[in-house]
């Protein structure tokens, strides 16, 4: 029988049901952002569970119509303007380590995916070794539209993704749905939501850590849903042919020439979506992802704390501020990003954001030792 060991007021909701332990985000009003207090709660569970024999399994789910639209960005930038960009950073560094641990985990991580999931959100779920999504799944990573870039690991699990599918989505923001998430590989296995409680069910049930058996039970319960005809994912092979370009100046003119030879109001859609972003952004996420290609999923994170540091300092540019006030504040969607256009974010510019932070007594992210564990070959295979 399951026992409840936290308030109804908890941010997580934690339950122990025989071997596993199920983990609810509970922010319903906010999409289950994650605030500080729930990325340093989750950090100190999941270091808890490891460590305990009685622990087989953690299955993560999220309250209401999302799973977890990201983190928490009004609460970042109150902490930028009142404590400097440090103690943003303070924020991005905890959910860092998290989405290492959960990448480097030696037992198995259940994320079922039932509503929204975005950003950090995506963090939370996408290095887990499970990821279970549903008709009611939204995928998202729409960080160039708001001066940021794909992060929380991004740039290790969008480089591994199909083709060139993993430049689209983080250059675009584009959403997809439970089907195309299974298709290209974000998702492991698709379960429709009527399922759901016989499938927790019978994972409550398992006693077990073996990501075998685990899976054999999504399996039972498991479909193929087929891809609508209107699915970005039957566009791959223009996805390939735009999005394998060396710059996003040559992205944009290969998407202009695909545009010219046919009547796909898709691509004017992803011309007009790139032209809104960000073009610091969008250069940075374009080098982060290709680095990303070569790297294990430490060094990313390591790498891409680098860059958040770099963009909550604002030296550079200051869209990030200004992509939170157009876009989630006065939501007028018409930022003012500074430098204004493609060209004049140059690679020199570029490079500094993969450099440390000079000064400022400024460390890289320090990632947790996971050699003591016995990590499994899945886990083991990335780092």
């Amino acid at each position: 029988m399951a026992s409840s060991v936290s308030s109804q007021h908890d941010q997580i909701l934690v339950e122990v049901n025989s071997s596993a332990r199920i983990l609810t985000l509970n922010r319903p009003k906010q999409l289950n952002a994650l605030s500080l207090q729930m990325i340093c709660r989750m950090l100190e569970l999941f270091i808890a569970y490891e460590e305990d024999p009685n622990v087989k399994l953690v299955i993560l789910k999220g309250k209401g119509r999302a799973f977890c639209t990201g983190g928490d960005v009004a609460a970042v930038v109150h902490d930028i303007r009142t404590g400097g960009w440090r103690a943003g950073a303070n924020h991005f560094m905890k959910g860092y380590t998290l989405n290492y641990l959960m990448a480097t985990y030696s037992k198995p991580q259940v994320s079922i995916l039932n509503g929204i999931v975005m950003g950090g959100g995506n963090g939370a779920s996408m290095h887990g070794r499970f990821r279970v999504a549903t008709e009611n799944a939204l995928f998202a990573m729409p960080e160039t539209a708001v001066g940021l870039f794909p992060d929380v690991g991004a740039s290790y699990f969008f480089s591994r993704l199909p083709g060139f599918f993993g430049e689209y989505l983080g250059l675009t923001g584009a959403r997809l749905g439970g089907a195309e998430m299974l298709a290209c590989g974000l998702a492991t296995h698709f379960v429709p939501s009527a399922k759901l409680s016989m499938l927790e069910a019978a994972l409550y049930a398992v006693d077990s850590s073996d990501p075998e058996i685990i899976s054999s039970i999504i399996d039972q319960y498991s479909e193929q849903p087929s891809l609508k005809e209107q699915s970005v994912y039957n566009r791959l092979d223009v996805i390939d042919r735009c999005f394998s370009q060396k710059t996003v100046e040559e992205i944009l003119s290969a998407l202009e020439r695909e545009a010219v030879n046919g009547r796909d109001r898709w691509i004017s859609a992803t011309i007009q979506t790139l032209k809104k972003s960000s073009p610091t952004s969008l250069k940075i996420s374009l080098r982060s992802i290709r680095v990303g290609r070569l790297q294990g999923v430490g060094p990313c994170l390591v790498r891409e704390y680098r860059m958040v540091c770099h963009v909550l300092r604002g030296e550079f540019s200051k869209d990030f501020l200004e992509g939170y006030r157009a876009i989630l504040v006065d939501k007028d969607k018409n930022p003012k990003w500074e430098p204004s256009k493609l060209e004049l974010v140059t690679d020199t510019t570029v490079d500094r954001y993969f450099a440390k932070v000079i000064g400022e007594d400024w460390d890289d992210l320090k990632l947790p030792v996971r050699s003591k564990f016995n990590l499994p070959p899945y886990v083991i295979a990335k780092l």
